[in-house]
């Protein structure tokens, strides 16, 4: 007689219960950083929204901030850490390639023996682990997840580079998932088109520098190409999110994209038709691109400044390096 494995046991849904947040110590204006560039805080500001970029001090690590802002969310979620089965931390700048931010900050938080593993989608990172979570939620893998998007993008900035080095920002932004008897994270639209991966990335590799053949690596960015592509094909996935998850622009309380830039964000919600009822994230004025930080962090204090959003819809999206993306709605916690 073949032995029949026993199925783990099932949640019918998952929804995000709680929310932290960690931002750098400095706050660093445009004024700061417009010598090198030759540039300044007006064109800053018309540009990309920016006006000042939180910036972590030397000896804070991404690994820190995502420390910090996971406490907050399990905290708020009033939940055991011994109860979490698994920590996702979405992220690019891990100082190091092994062991991986997850480990420890799954340890850090109490969650030991939880799986625990990082993930590299660059911008869209917090939507990939989002979808992540869920579905292992739903499979039976783990009855509470923390997903974390934690960035130190200073140690990654070339100050003489005006291309991308003005928007970036350090910070870490945290959800506490797990089981609900009613859907809270729809089904995911997620992609990625490797054929445009160097419109935005790193400019050099690390054997490079180990070898004296360059520099430190940092981040560029071809920049019009990527807005281009991010407000008139994330536009698209947006709209395909919204359809498959049977939701209207009208029936949203909240949309916060990717906070790459404050023109993108305008476009994105010109694009979609979004109401006047719905609330937009924009937390990039004052923490700048985080990158994978910057869904969480826009969220978290969104739901702050407005706490009668709790409980509604939210369309999120997340688009770049890769070029990857990946949007879901989720109810507000």
């Amino acid at each position: 007689m073949t032995a029949v494995l026993t199925e783990a046991p099932q949640h019918a849904h998952s929804r995000i219960l709680a929310m932290g947040a960690a931002r750098g110590e400095n706050a660093v204006p445009n004024d700061d950083l417009v010598g090198p560039i030759n540039s300044s805080d007006e064109w800053i500001r018309q540009r990309t929204g920016i006006v000042t970029r939180t910036r972590a001090d030397r000896g804070t690590s991404a690994t820190d901030l995502a420390t910090a802002a996971a406490k907050e969310a399990v905290a708020k979620a009033g939940i055991d850490p011994a109860e979490i089965g698994l920590v996702i931390c979405a992220t690019i700048s891990n100082p190091q390639q092994t062991p991986s931010m997850s480990a420890i900050v799954a340890d850090a938080i109490g969650a030991t023996p939880a799986a625990a593993y990082d993930l590299n989608a660059a911008c869209a990172g917090y939507c990939y682990a989002i979808a992540q979570a869920d579905a292992l939620i739903r499979s039976g893998a783990a009855t509470y997840a923390v997903v974390i998007g934690a960035e130190k993008l200073s140690d990654v900035v070339d100050p003489t580079d005006r291309s991308i080095s003005f928007l970036l920002g350090d910070g870490a932004g945290a959800a506490v998932l797990g089981p609900s008897d009613t859907p809270g994270v729809s089904a995911s639209q997620w992609g990625s088109d490797g054929s445009k991966a160097g419109l935005v990335g790193m400019n050099h590799t690390l054997t490079e520098f180990r070898d004296g053949d360059s520099e430190w690596p940092t981040l560029r960015q071809e920049g019009p190409s990527v807005f281009r592509w991010a407000v008139w094909d994330m536009a698209k996935v947006a709209r395909k999110t919204l359809d498959e998850a049977g939701v209207r622009p009208e029936d949203l309380a909240a949309f916060v994209p990717h906070q790459a830039n404050g023109r993108i964000i305008d476009e994105f919600a010109k694009q979609l038709g979004l109401p006047d009822t719905v609330a937009i994230g924009r937390d990039i004025e004052t923490t700048g691109n985080t990158s994978a930080a910057s869904i969480p962090l826009a969220t978290h204090r969104l739901l702050e400044e407005r706490p009668e959003l709790s409980g509604g819809l939210c369309l999120q999206i997340g688009f770049g390096a890769g070029l990857v993306y990946a949007a879901q709605v989720v109810v507000l916690p």
